[in-house]
Formats: C-alpha cells, sequence, structure tokens
C-alpha cells in the first residue's frame, strides 16, 4: 500500500543552493547535535548517536544539550541571532559536521 502525503504548510519557500562539499568519512570527526526543540529529538539524538558511534569508533560527538535549544519562531533578527550562536558554539567546539534541525 502506498500513502501520499502533503504537508499541510505546502510547498518549500526555501531553495538550497550549494553547500559544504561531503566528509569522506566520520572517523576522527566531531560531530555536533543542534535541536530546534521540535518533536522528539530527546529520542532521536541519542538514538542516531549510538549508532554512528557503533559504525565510527572514534567519533566525537557533541550533544545537542551542549548547544541551546533553537527556536526558529521570532523575527529575522532573532533568527540571524541564533546562527551566530550556533556558528561560534560549532567553531569552539571544533565540529566537522553537524546534525540539525531534528523534529521537522
Amino acid at each position: 500500500m502506498v500513502y501520499n502525503v502533503l504537508s499541510p504548510v505546502g510547498e518549500p519557500t526555501v531553495k538550497v543552493v550549494g553547500g559544504a562539499p561531503r566528509l569522506e568519512n566520520l572517523n576522527g570527526k566531531t560531530i555536533c547535535e543542534v535541536w530546534n526543540g521540535g518533536f522528539r529529538g530527546q529520542v532521536a539524538f541519542p538514538v542516531i548517536r549510538e549508532l554512528l558511534q557503533r559504525r565510527y569508533r572514534d567519533v566525537s560527538i557533541v550533544p545537542y544539550t551542549e548547544f541551546p535549544i533553537q527556536d526558529v519562531i521570532g523575527s529575522t533578527e532573532r533568527l540571524q541571532e541564533l546562527v551566530e550562536i550556533v556558528v561560534r558554539l560549532a567553531k569552539e567546539k571544533g565540529c566537522d559536521a553537524m546534525i540539525t534541525a531534528m523534529g521537522f
């Protein structure tokens, strides 16, 4: 059986352009988790973390609890402020990659 699902918010309004190149693998890398406070990230992140640590024995993971919970509701200025905080913390914590926006 196949179900077609439509988003109640309509089509995406943001087009992703470019982005950082993918890492060859995660061996020896530091992965940071950034959660936006959405649906069940507190359940999903530990599972993802465990799976990554099983596959890549020397991966380092900075849990979402070390980043402020990101509430993206609000003004454009507030969103820009939150982005700047996450970028600063990611640099301080030596992030090579990030898992973000769990819950959407």
